[in-house]
């Protein structure tokens, strides 16, 4: 398996397998509450084969070319991760998204994992634009969004249904100039 270097702290970034299910639980089972706040991941991994399941809907989307999953590792644990939830290279169009157990908030992991990502995406795929999705109320993501020099293109008032309220939601982009001038 290879890692990625997301800078000289340590941290990588890793394919996030189905034989990594145990692992991949651990992570959302020490963040549930606080990665619950604004994403269903913890709705939808519960158990060991909801986490196999999950990842391996990832493996099945990577192999389609729809989709792809990683994990954020420090001091070799798994702390979160990013994906592209969808990617449809016909269209030139994917959305990108994250998710982060609270030990390791603050220290950039995310941002750096997603510009690996997005370079992979625009380049090596020949996305054009990327999207990121976030609940108004959910400021770290917005601020990812913004440190990524995303454009906010406009909120989904009451779109999302989430445990029984209805979020607005807030859609930022970047296009692959716009990236590719901002390195």
């Amino acid at each position: 398996m290879y890692a990625i270097s997301l800078g000289d702290d340590g941290a990588e970034l890793r394919p996030l397998e189905p034989w990594l299910a145990g692992e991949f639980l651990a992570n959302i089972d020490r963040g549930r509450e606080f990665i619950g706040q604004h994403v269903a991941l913890p709705d939808v991994v519960t158990d060991l084969e909801s986490s196999r399941a999950f990842l391996q809907a990832y493996a099945e989307r990577a192999a389609a070319d729809k989709g792809r999953i990683h994990g954020i590792w420090t001091g070799g644990e798994l702390v979160g991760g990013v994906l592209f939830r969808t990617m449809d290279v016909q269209l030139g169009v994917a959305e990108a998204g994250c998710w982060l157990e609270p030990s390791a908030v603050g220290k950039g992991l995310v941002t750096r994992a997603i510009r690996v990502i997005i370079d992979w995406a625009v380049e090596e795929r020949g996305i054009h634009r990327i999207e990121w999705h976030a609940s108004s109320a959910n400021e770290p993501s917005i601020a990812v969004a913004r440190r990524l020099g995303m454009t906010k293109d406009g909120v989904l008032r009451e779109s999302y249904p989430y445990r029984g309220k209805r979020l607005d939601m807030e859609v930022w982009s970047v296009l692959a100039p716009e990236w590719r001038a901002a390195r």
